[in-house]
């Protein structure tokens, strides 16, 4: 049963609904599935997919996109209805005919039209559904039959000939009557019986490729070597022929060739670089901090201060030059292929300028193919080329416009839609507000091996010092060997505490703590390094779990790296299913925000931001671009969008 059709456009102006022109009343549906469509799927450039489901209910929807119309369907997923794609299609019609901008209700001009498309749906999928259960006509079973009656096996063709649907014997004879000797036609290919003349020449004018067809190995003479009975090469000899060949003729034996013995190379001693003509200087190289035997630093605690953090400064995008220089490249190629232009400006002038989805494809594939050079997904971009098809449809194309740029502009906005958070994440605003409710700020790193996460961890606290607020680390990787001394190396630098208790201690009770030593000490925020961990580490994974149900974070920050291209995907999925699938409360807890290291790394291959985005829904809400405290920075999404389509 459909539950309700719902006509609205996309500036979300709901023009008509079945609910509430039927039934006199608004919708009653549960879990408002519709707005859940119109944040998870069309604002997310979902919209080419084939459906929606959210909680009970099951959802599809089409467009009119040159009206700027949205028409979905809503129904219980359990009942598979097979008549709502085609019920959309004619409200889609009939609605678009009686359309005006101006009008803003249509519930006592469309309802009676709904109600007769609505049975005339039905009853199109009830005939359908009648005439898929009925068997077979009788007169049409002689198809899979052969000449003379008699059915075909499972692994004959269909064709004419008189052996139709028997198989040669090994000895090259055919069981049946009037066929030729040795050959066996199925469909216009001829099966040899495995049999191949001295010579080299088969009996036979095109070669079997069914896999009943035994293979032989022939040598150079045309001589059949192993056993004809047999159903495969004969590895042996194809080993000892294919190594005689390689060893000139030796009967398969390597060339007994003494090479010349390995002179070890010199090693090179790293020394001074020398920028002039004088002599270099023999000083140390190593920059680590002094130590005693014990390996505890003996010098004096000093905060170390690199200047202000790149996360306050405002990063300017667009500049004169670039600009300049991409209109010098539109006008040479505009010079280089005037004809091409010129062509395809009459047809959107004379030929028919409403786009079909065939009109599309080209600029569509092209623009696949240059995001996929930058990193992003290969699934990622096939989505969002669908979408943009999608949303583009059915829209009439502007005079002295181009398709390929119409299909430029909507990935554009697209990209834009997707980068840009839908919620704040102003961090300073909420460790304020926390600092109120008197309770820490926690936040968690979590993350694959070796992606950076404490070297980070230690750039999120230098920037938080910057704005006075009072920091702690918790060292709760407690798995790595030497975690914990890399951390209190950071903390030291940075002049805050850090809560430690070794290692192969429960990571979950170690934050605990940590967050209740903070609140005693009234520390401001708690940040709380965890182990590297692979998304299919189970052990590892539910360890993270319990950590993160038992504390309660406030931020759930995935440090990932922005060389990864395909498995930024495969690591966010997995990380976010296996957070839900191990917690032991109702609301599972996923991850918020993302922190995207080695930016620096990358030159303008910078998809793997689109794709981590994309596939989690949550904002980048840090970039690492150096080595320094100094050297993080908030995500320009201006910036990555014209790189991507650059």
């Amino acid at each position: 049963m459909l539950e309700e059709l719902l006509i609205f456009t996309r500036g979300g102006l709901i023009l008509w609904s079945s609910c509430r022109a039927l039934a006199g009343g608004a919708a009653l549906l549960k879990g408002s599935p519709i707005d859940a469509l119109i944040r998870s799927c069309l604002l997310e450039e979902r919209s080419g997919d084939a459906g929606f489901t959210k909680d009970a209910y099951a959802l599809k929807w089409t467009f009119n996109n040159d009206l700027g119309l949205v028409f979905v369907a809503v129904y219980q997923r359990m009942l598979h209805l097979l008549y709502v794609d085609d019920l959309l299609a004619a409200v889609r019609k009939e609605f678009s005919q009686i359309y005006n901008p101006k009008r803003v209700s249509y519930d006592d001009l469309f309802t009676e039209t709904f109600r007769q498309l609505h049975l005339e749906a039905e009853a199109r999928a009830e005939a359908m559904k009648k005439s898929r259960q009925q068997p077979a006509n009788p007169s049409s079973a002689g198809a899979g039959r052969g000449p003379a009656g008699k059915k075909l096996g499972p692994n004959a063709r269909a064709g004419g000939g008189g052996g139709a649907g028997k198989k040669n014997s090994g000895s090259g004879k055919d069981d049946s009557d009037g066929s030729d000797s040795g050959k066996e036609q199925n469909g216009g290919f001829t099966a040899n019986g495995g049999s191949v003349a001295k010579g080299g020449h088969e009996n036979g004018a095109v070669k079997d490729t069914s896999r009943t067809a035994r293979a032989v190995v022939v040598d150079n003479d045309g001589k059949e070597n192993g056993d004809p009975n047999d159903g495969a090469f004969d590895v042996n000899t194809l080993r000892r022929k294919t190594g005689g060949k390689k060893g000139g003729g030796g009967g398969g034996k390597k060339n007994d060739v003494k090479k010349p013995a390995k002179t070890e190379p010199k090693k090179v001693v790293k020394q001074m670089r020398v920028w002039d003509d004088k002599p270099p200087k023999n000083e140390k190289l190593d920059f680590t901090d002094p130590a005693d035997e014990r390996g505890e630093e003996v010098i004096e605690k000093v905060l170390t201060n690199q200047g202000d953090s790149m996360m306050d400064k405002d990063e300017d995008l667009s500049s004169d030059s670039e600009d300049e220089e991409e209109e010098e490249e539109e006008n040479a190629g505009a010079g280089q292929k005037k004809k091409g232009w010129f062509s395809s400006m009459f047809k959107s002038i004379a030929g028919n300028n409403v786009l079909e989805k065939s009109d599309l494809q080209p600029a569509l594939k092209a623009l696949k193919d240059r995001l996929m050079t930058k990193n992003v997904a290969e699934e990622i971009a096939e989505k969002l080329c669908e979408s943009v098809a999608a949303s583009l449809e059915g829209k009439k194309l502007g005079s002295f416009t181009r398709i390929s740029s119409t299909v430029q502009t909507a990935m554009e906005e697209a990209l834009l839609r997707i980068l840009t958070p839908r919620r704040s994440i102003d961090i300073l605003r909420d460790v304020q507000a926390a600092k109120e409710r008197g309770k820490p700020y926690v936040v968690v790193f979590v993350g694959v091996n070796g992606v950076g996460k404490s070297t980070n961890l230690a750039k999120v606290a230098y920037w938080l010092l910057q704005h006075n607020l009072s920091v702690m680390m918790a060292a709760c990787d407690t798995f790595r060997s030497g975690a914990v001394e890399q951390l209190r190396t950071h903390a030291r630098r940075l002049q805050i505490p850090i809560f430690e208790k070794g290692y192969e201690k429960d990571p979950a009770v170690v934050a605990k703590e940590a967050i209740q030593e903070a609140t005693r000490n009234k520390s401001d925020v708690v940040l709380v390094d965890t182990a590297g961990r692979m998304q299919d580490n189970e052990p590892l994974m539910r360890a993270l779990s319990k950590l993160i149900n038992l504390n309660k974070p406030d931020l759930v920050l995935f440090v990932g790296e922005a060389l990864v291209g395909n498995d930024a995907v495969d690591q966010l999925n997995k990380f976010n299913q296996k957070l839900a699938d191990l917690s032991t409360v109702p609301t599972a807890r996923l991850i918020d925000g993302i922190l995207l290291t080695k930016f620096d790394t990358i030159d303008d291959k910078v998809g793997a931001a689109l794709s981590m985005v994309y596939i989690s829904g949550s904002p980048v809400m840090f970039v690492g671009c150096g080595q320094s405290y100094t050297d993080l920075k908030k995500l320009n999404v201006k910036s990555i969008v014209k790189t991507l389509l650059k």
